[in-house]
């Protein structure tokens, strides 16, 4: 996250995600639940829905598509994903992205930007490209 407390984890206690996150992954095993908030300070309208349930063979930049679309985002103007602060790989699995990031509570966090917000853009861009290409 961005450095504060989820809005997500401030309205429900850790028990309560714990438990919702565990009968999630038992009843779909196959999807991953994600919990989508933009980050503070950000220009992007707010998005209607923070719970996803994502298929877990989805890639980052698939899901990304979902929530320019839920947020209605003109294709001109850009948008980014963060998870813990940094920018994943657009061509990573979210299985991979959930299974390496996930909170104790057992949901994914993703926070997104119309801006990077979080370091140095173009070494992560090429850093994509590359990533992308094979």
């Amino acid at each position: 996250m961005t450095g504060k407390r989820s809005s997500f984890k401030k309205e429900h206690p850790l028990e309560k995600r714990q438990a919702e996150a565990s009968r999630i992954r038992n009843k779909y095993p196959d999807r991953i639940p994600v919990i989508v908030e933009r980050a503070e300070k950000s220009d992007i309208p707010d998005i209607d829905k923070k719970k996803y349930l994502v298929p877990a063979d989805l890639t980052v930049g698939q899901f990304v598509f979902v929530i320019r679309k839920r947020i209605k985002l003109s294709a001109e103007k850009a948008i980014f994903i963060f998870v813990r602060n940094v920018l994943p790989p657009t061509a990573a699995m979210m299985s991979a992205i959930y299974d390496e990031h996930k909170d104790d509570d057992g949901f994914l966090y993703l926070t997104y930007s119309g801006e990077n917000t979080f370091g140095d853009l173009h070494s992560r861009l090429v850093a994509c490209d590359c990533l992308s290409v094979a």
